[in-house]
């Protein structure tokens, strides 16, 4: 069973993609942490499948680290017009998204957030603007589903090893029934914000797209921020585009760093 792959990057949020559109590839949790795994496979922090697809250009499909399904992923959004060639159409689990290619990445119509507390999803209803909950220090995050679940805490001076601690509590906490992705803000300007973001099923990452997105959505409607807003992360910088009511447009670099080949059946 023996397969091609490329690894690519967005902002050091790295690869392994796997083209399954010509010969389909079984990809149970156990292989895909195994690919996953930097020291004894491949290694990366997101798995994707490119498929076919009957509804668009291509079906990604998204496997963290740890080898669970995901629904969204900016950053590997933006790769696969790169992968491909060309502008594409992309069916995921979290919806349809548009991919255009620029000099140095891509832009991504990621779609409409969504703030109903059942569509992030909470374990009870609550004002995802500010919600009334916390831990430890950190009060009154809000919530945003931009494809797939984020909590965003606007919350100066947190850094590496703060971020991995608290992220990991929270990932986790009972009030988020399918787990969340953790986001640490600080907004430095009304068009500027410095974000840490914790992974679900991937722990810290030099960058998150979809992170990236949540934030500047969080921000704008809190009135924190106007976009476009660029967002900061470990990794680099994304443009982040929201009107309140439209969708939010995501802009940044995609890079492709080698092509390998490897036997599936021994992961």
């Amino acid at each position: 069973m023996n397969g091609r792959f490329s690894k690519m990057h967005g902002l050091g949020n790295d690869f392994v993609v796997i083209d399954a559109r010509s010969a389909s590839i079984e990809m149970p949790s156990a292989r895909a942490r195994a690919i996953a795994d930097r020291h004894t496979g491949i290694g990366c922090d997101q798995l994707i499948l490119i498929e076919p697809s009957t509804s668009a250009d291509v079906k990604m499909r998204i496997f963290n680290a740890d080898g669970s399904e995901v629904e969204a992923c900016g950053n590997a959004t933006r790769c696969v017009p790169l992968f491909l060639g060309m502008d594409a159409r992309i069916e995921t689990k979290g919806g349809l998204l548009k991919a255009s290619l620029t000099d140095s990445g891509a832009t991504v119509d990621m779609g409409a957030p969504r703030f109903d507390w059942d569509a992030i999803p909470l374990a009870y209803a609550m004002d995802t603007r500010e919600m009334p909950v916390g831990w430890e220090h950190l009060t009154s995050p809000a919530a945003v589903n931009v494809g797939n679940p984020h909590v965003v805490f606007f919350q100066p001076g947190i850094d590496m090893e703060e971020a991995a601690r608290l992220g990991a509590i929270i990932e986790v906490d009972p009030l988020f029934p399918a787990r969340v992705n953790v986001n640490f803000a600080e907004v430095e300007k009304s068009n500027r914000i410095r974000l840490i973001v914790w992974e679900r099923g991937a722990g810290l990452t030099r960058a998150c797209g979809t992170g990236a997105c949540a934030t500047a959505v969080a921000a704008i409607r809190r009135g924190l921020a106007k976009g476009p807003v660029t967002v900061a992360l470990p990794g680099g910088e994304l443009i982040i585009d929201w009107q309140p009511g439209g969708n939010i447009l995501m802009t940044g670099p995609a890079a492709h760093v080698f092509d390998g080949e490897a036997d599936w059946s021994r992961f």
